[in-house]
């Protein structure tokens, strides 16, 4: 293993051990999403709140494997405090770098960048993706 893949790894393990913005607010000004891969038992729900544009908070609670929860917390920490449109962008080339698509390499996905050694493990690409999905869909509900 070299330096890199062992740092991505180190990186993945201390969101999974120690997961930021864990835990479900009840607010109604907050948006939820809750998606379930029933293939391989992840199992997470997302909330935002957007005021003026802005994602002002991103919690998540769930369960699943390392992959799955901590790129969850990694999510919360990249698109907090972004715009909207910042947020948007963001998800949308960290979904297309996992799905091996054509993604924007000068936008910024900040420690999310980890997971894409992911993209080598197809049964996993789904574990990477499922709360940065839902994510997407709060927005889609925030509008």
């Amino acid at each position: 293993m070299n330096n890199m893949d062992n740092l991505y790894r180190q990186v993945i393990m201390d969101h999974y051990k120690n997961p930021r913005n864990k835990g479900l607010i009840q607010d109604p000004s907050y948006k939820t999403i809750h998606i379930k891969n029933p293939t391989c038992g992840d199992d997470i729900t997302v909330q935002s709140k957007v005021e003026d544009g802005i994602v002002k908070d991103v919690r998540h609670d769930g369960s699943g494997c390392s992959i799955c929860c901590s790129s969850a917390s990694v999510m919360s920490e990249t698109v907090k405090g972004k715009s909207v449109q910042e947020a948007s962008v963001v998800a949308e080339n960290y979904l297309n770098m996992l799905a091996n698509k054509p993604y924007d390499e000068t936008v910024d996905l900040e420690e999310a960048i980890v997971y894409q050694g992911v993209r080598q493990f197809p049964a996993r690409i789904k574990c990477a993706s499922i709360a940065w999905k839902a994510f997407e869909g709060t927005l889609k509900e925030s509008e």
